[in-house]
């Protein structure tokens, strides 16, 4: 029972030395017990949880896919197979529920950070009442360790002043590397090691996942040098293969042909593999293709190259991703570990993304901000080489997506169905399980995750953690299922919510329905009460193909009723199925880092993400900085600078001018110079956009100054309404990572004079047109 096992009261107290003391210590003839630190039960294992991103069931070859992944297959072939192993179908609630070991909404992650309101399921703010598994590890012994993608704080608290309370750094893990956000441009990524933003090396060839691949190895090197007696918890989640999907040349070279024959018959071919090789029952059904995709036959000749060339590039970026996860693999084996670690290879934190658009995207901020008119065959063709390299930030299309989601109905997003919440899951221990290369067809969810670390570790579900009573969590172990490959289900009811895509699973049965489709941005979603039900036994149709809702509406109603009650119990309610207007804090209930309508900056401040700094977006603003030019009037460089490749501005100087650029999607870009060189000296320098209003992602008016006097102006006509990056940000006297201006002079944009300070001021334009952002969007977006 937990009482019985340590760690049920967290932090475990120091014991006080109660024997007899003496003044002189070299007349003492007591032994004081020795100084030992906390350490789990010696039986505790080592414990390696490794989770990929945006993977959908039918990807990996490890469950029938096209991508070769020899490590994932290395693992299975000496472990097991668990196939119905399921998420949340979205990033930040599936870390936020593997890491708890509670149900997303109950720990405010009912959606990703960025969409955050103050409805108790959808806060981003994970309460102390749950304490992460890290955490719970590191009180009882453990060293723990996280590498990649975090995607688990609130916006409001990623700047460099904090607070770090829901940072890795914070929740337990005494060692973090990576990004913060949801995603990051895998050659210049948004780095922070422990709770300080790093840049990337400069070396031409540097990629994200090899870095994180080295630290872990790094990491687990030294830590079985100093502290051999101790396990470790290591969670290794690279963000690969979240786009944007970037890859080296010659790994996309690989696969070149690989998909000429499309997106149906792709799903021929891995729905009979996924039958020969066991992950689906041997009578399933390959379920239709959703209305709204079309056949590959009926795709435009001129386009099929391009699409099955988004897809040789995604299926690189898996290849290479489970390549360097091999090597962390590697260095288990090299130290003599592997096969007494606890190692979890989760192939997705949801299913294949359809957040790419129809088409794929080149630039992924077209999906959302507009500007997918730009993108024409044409345009494709002339950078179709670029495509998976740094000038470019893809992602595939939609149909891809379904595709690798096979043999299962939709995608990411849509928690409703198992496309968006099945992901194959590898578990290998060989000094504890017995068999080698078996399946495991238990129904499982990523609460269990943490149930069966404290359960393998033989410590305690703390009921209380630094004075806090603790949720239960709402996993079960999976150990059980281990050595017994016909023990019965112990996980048999869950529910599933996502944008008000949701659904109930019961003993074999599921009731669900799609409310809202993740690549239609245009349309609204329809009200509640016009979503129609879906029922399936799942006992006889593995996958969801045969809706029984017609002939047993008892049964339909009957879990319909039970998905109230759990949704009920664990914060889903009221279910949020709004879209763009919760991208913005003020509609959303959100608190911001930065009030008030200014900004001040020094040199040094960089890296400031959108949610921490002023919005500049769909209003007027204005940029003011007191700088020093050097004596002979050279001056390059950015003064500020916002966004990236994918979309942004900057406030610069070039030869000497004062300059401001604004690039839309990195797809349409504007350049304004002053008319007159700034002049050597000490100067005020200021740019004002005035923002043309009527609606958001309109156009604007730029106009320079230089000591007050007009200098230059020019006409900006498409602005971006949402966002320009989820990881590049605000920069004073450099532009950090992606470049929003790609002609500066000097490296990484800085500035080669001296800036005192800058100031950014919103105007006080009319902003009726923020009301509802939504409703404008739909009719830019149908507009272009």
């Amino acid at each position: 029972m937990t009482g019985d096992l340590p760690g049920s009261i967290l932090p475990i107290p120091d014991r006080d030395y109660q024997g007899p003391v003496v003044f002189d210590a070299k007349k003492s003839e007591e032994e004081f017990p020795p100084i030992v630190a906390k350490r789990p039960p010696a039986s505790a294992p080592n414990v390696l949880v490794i989770l990929l991103d945006d993977v959908g069931f039918g990807a990996s070859s490890a469950f029938g896919g096209p991508v070769r992944t020899p490590t994932a297959e290395r693992l299975a072939d000496a472990g097991l197979r668990y196939t119905r192993f399921h998420t949340t179908a979205l990033c930040s609630p599936t870390r936020a529920a593997l890491l708890s070991g509670r149900n997303h909404h109950a720990v405010g992650m009912g959606h990703i950070t960025e969409t955050a309101t103050p409805s108790p399921g959808y806060r981003s703010t994970r309460p102390n009442s749950a304490v992460p598994l890290p955490e719970i590890l590191r009180q009882n012994g453990y060293n723990t360790a996280q590498f990649g993608k975090c995607h688990e704080v609130p916006v409001w608290e990623t700047g460099p002043t904090g607070p770090f309370d829901h940072w890795p750094a914070f929740s337990g893990f005494e060692r973090f590397y990576g990004f913060i956000g949801g995603e990051t441009n895998q050659w210049t990524p948004a780095l922070v090691d422990g709770v300080t933003a790093v840049e990337p090396p400069t070396d031409p060839d540097y990629h994200l996942m090899p870095d994180l691949a080295d630290k872990a190895i790094d990491y687990i090197r030294q830590q079985k040098s100093l502290t051999p007696d101790k396990p470790f918890f290591i969670y290794f989640a690279p963000g690969a293969t979240h786009a944007p999907h970037h890859v080296p040349k010659d790994w996309i070279a690989k696969y070149k042909g690989a998909f000429d024959h499309g997106w149906d018959a792709q799903r021929e071919q891995t729905f009979a593999r996924q039958i020969e090789l066991g992950v689906i029952a041997p009578d399933s059904q390959l379920t239709a293709r959703p209305e709204g995709l079309p056949a590959w036959n009926d795709v435009p000749d001129e386009q099929k190259p391009i699409l099955a060339h988004q897809m040789e590039v995604y299926a690189a970026f898996l290849e290479y991703a489970d390549f360097h996860t091999g090597r962390v693999i590697d260095s288990l084996e090299e130290q003599g570990i592997l096969d007494d670690t606890l190692v979890y290879y989760i192939i997705g934190d949801n299913g294949a993304s359809a957040e790419g658009g129809i088409n794929g995207a080149y630039m992924l901020t077209t999906a959302s901000n507009g500007g997918a008119e730009f993108e024409t065959v044409e345009f494709w063709n002339e950078h179709l080489d670029k495509v998976g390299g740094p000038v470019a930030y893809n992602h595939y299309s939609v149909a891809w997506a379904h595709a690798m989601c096979t043999p299962y109905q939709w995608t990411k997003q849509v928690a409703s169905h198992y496309g968006g919440t099945r992901n194959g899951t590898i578990v290998h221990w060989p000094s504890q399980i017995e068999a080698s290369g078996e399946v495991r067809n238990q129904w499982h969810h990523v609460i269990d995750i943490a149930p069966t670390v404290l359960d393998v570790a033989r410590l305690a579900e703390p009921h209380t953690v630094n004075g806090v009573t603790q949720i239960p969590m709402h996993g079960v172990s999976m150990a059980y299922s281990f050595n017994a490959p016909d023990a019965a289900d112990r996980h048999t009811t869950q529910y599933f919510e996502l944008m008000g895509n949701r659904g109930i699973y019961h003993n074999g049965w599921t009731a669900q329905t799609k409310h809202r489709t993740p690549w239609d941005v245009v349309s609204k979603a329809p009200d509640f009460s016009a979503d129609v039900w879906e029922l399936y036994d799942t006992t006889t149709d593995w996958t969801q193909s045969n809706n029984l809702a017609a002939s047993q509406p008892e049964k339909l109603a009957e879990l319909q009723q039970m998905f109230l009650i759990e949704a009920t119990r664990h914060n889903v309610f009221p279910i949020d199925d709004r879209a763009a207007e919760r991208m913005n804090p003020v509609l959303a209930g959100r608190p911001t880092l930065v009030t008030g309508t200014t900004l001040k900056l020094y040199p040094g401040m960089i890296r400031l993400g959108e949610n921490v700094t002023l919005n500049v977006k769909n209003r007027s603003y204005s940029v003011t900085a007191q700088i020093t030019v050097p004596a002979d009037g050279s001056l390059e460089g950015a003064i500020v600078a916002q966004g990236g490749r994918t979309g942004g501005w900057s406030f610069f100087a070039e030869g000497g001018k004062l300059g401001y650029h604004y690039n839309y999607c990195g797809l349409v870009r504007t350049t304004v110079l002053s008319d007159r060189p700034i002049g050597a000296g000490a100067h005020q320098v200021r740019v004002e956009f005035a923002y043309d209003g009527g609606g958001i992602g309109k156009g604007g008016d730029v106009s320079l100054f230089i000591d007050g006097e007009a200098a230059g102006s020019g006409r900006v006509e498409h602005t971006h309404p949402l966002y320009f990056s989820f990881d590049e940000g605000m920069d004073a006297g450099q532009d950090t990572g992606m470049p929003a201006y790609e002609g500066y002079a000097s490296w990484g944009g800085r500035f080669t004079g001296v800036i005192d300070w800058a100031e950014v001021d919103l105007g006080l334009d009319d902003h009726s047109h923020l009301i509802d952002p939504e409703e404008h969007l739909q009719a830019a977006l149908r507009h272009q």
